[in-house]
């Protein structure tokens, strides 16, 4: 990733103009020739019965799951679109009720690929399976956190004792050497959980912390997602915050356009009133942090979004553009993973912001950020209409079109 050139950023009711630092990383690589990262569901089968899940994940795994060898040919194909390959993620279901997970990961380690894995938190995910894991060439792992405490936590996962489990499977990723990353799905019922779950994620010495915005997809239909305004000021809490710890956001792109909207600006509670929810977050931040340690640089979010530089593959070895977007554009059984990520009609269509629907295509930032296509599909039937969990309102005739107003 770059971070040399000069960005655009915006102050509510100005044009985008330069600024000194650059707010969000840009792949160094045309994302419609090969992808930054790519997520292999491995498997659906898993032991939880998680309330969010998007994958409706089963008990017992499906004999229709791609083998062992075809794995490693989906591997190969991810290993051909050269220097820089794809980031890959093993996840499921539960990647760790596949035997043949080592096996994978060594072969995809072999043949160049930085593999990370997703588990569930249930009795398969021991030390001895981590350090196996880990010898075989797994970089990093990510866990789920969705509450502050078992109560909430032990709730979404549909199985008691899950929140302690995980703190102990944390503890134990990391002593064997591997990333640890911190997932958590964000709803209007845990959200004001997250100056604790932060602190757990500190407390734990995560790398990363990965928010989920959720996306009405699967059992998620049952939950209720932030509103946009919500949704706003949680993004706003989470760059204050990134001080702290780098933070990734998922479905939720319009974090990057918030980078470069605070960019440069001092006043920042001045350019962006503080509502209510905020100050919540920000108050019971401040009562739990008393004496952090200074704060870091913020780790700028990076330039990537459903079938432009991101990509998913389920478990029968169908591509979507991401796991919240359940719409196919192939299968890796019928033809390489490179042609069907590079000729896909839709994938095509979702690089080209300047034909999204309604706010998301007139919009100053749609090439850096391009709304949450899954939100815009779960809520309109259309993946490339407007993103309606994005409160941000264009500057109409302000719009700079094309890689100009890339960062």
């Amino acid at each position: 990733m770059s971070d040399t050139s000069p960005e655009h950023s915006r102050t509510p009711g100005a044009v985008v103009h330069v600024a000194h630092k650059r707010p969000v990383r840009l792949m160094h690589h045309d994302a419609s020739e090969r992808p930054f990262i790519v997520i292999w569901e491995v498997t659906r089968a898993c032991q939880l019965v998680c309330t969010h899940c998007r994958a409706d994940a089963i008990r017992t795994r499906n004999p229709l799951e791609l083998t062992t060898d075809e794995g490693r040919r989906l591997l190969d194909d991810l290993a051909s679109f050269g220097s820089p390959r794809p980031l890959v993620v093993l996840t499921g279901g539960d990647p760790f009720e596949r035997p043949d997970l080592p096996e994978l990961v060594a072969h995809g380690t072999k043949i160049g690929l930085s593999m990370a894995l997703s588990p569930s938190v249930t009795d398969r995910l021991t030390r001895s399976v981590l350090v196996e894991l880990r010898d075989a060439g797994a970089k990093a792992v990510s866990l789920s956190l969705d509450g502050a405490s078992a109560e909430t936590h032990d709730a979404f996962r549909g199985v008691e004792g899950v929140f302690d489990a995980t703190l102990e499977a944390a503890s134990t990723v990391r002593e064997v050497g591997l990333r640890l990353q911190i997932n958590t799905t964000v709803t209007r019922g845990n959200v004001h959980e997250l100056p604790r779950m932060l602190k757990s994620v500190l407390d734990l010495g995560a790398d990363l912390w990965s928010v989920f915005f959720l996306i009405p997809t699967g059992r998620g239909k049952q939950l209720e997602p932030l509103t946009a305004a919500d949704e706003e000021e949680v993004l706003h809490w989470l760059h204050d915050v990134s001080t702290l710890v780098a933070i990734k956001t998922t479905e939720a792109p319009h974090y990057r356009r918030i980078a470069i909207q605070r960019a440069g600006v001092d006043a920042l509670d001045d350019a962006f009133p503080v509502g209510p929810l905020r100050s919540r977050l920000r108050h019971d931040t401040a009562e739990l942090l008393t004496g952090q340690e200074a704060p870091r640089r913020p780790r700028p979010p990076i330039d990537v979004n459903s079938g432009r530089g991101f990509a998913f593959v389920d478990h029968v070895g169908v591509v979507y553009p991401s796991g919240f977007l359940p719409i196919a554009v192939g299968s890796v059984r019928d033809q390489p993973f490179p042609e069907i990520y590079r000729g896909s009609e839709l994938l095509q269509g979702l690089r080209n912001p300047d034909g999204f629907g309604g706010r998301c295509g007139q919009c100053e930032f749609r090439t850096v950020c391009g709304g949450s296509r899954s939100h815009a599909y779960a809520t309109t039937g259309d993946p490339l209409a407007e993103d309606p969990s994005c409160l941000f309102q264009p500057v109409l005739g302000h719009g700079l079109g094309g890689e100009a107003q890339r960062p």
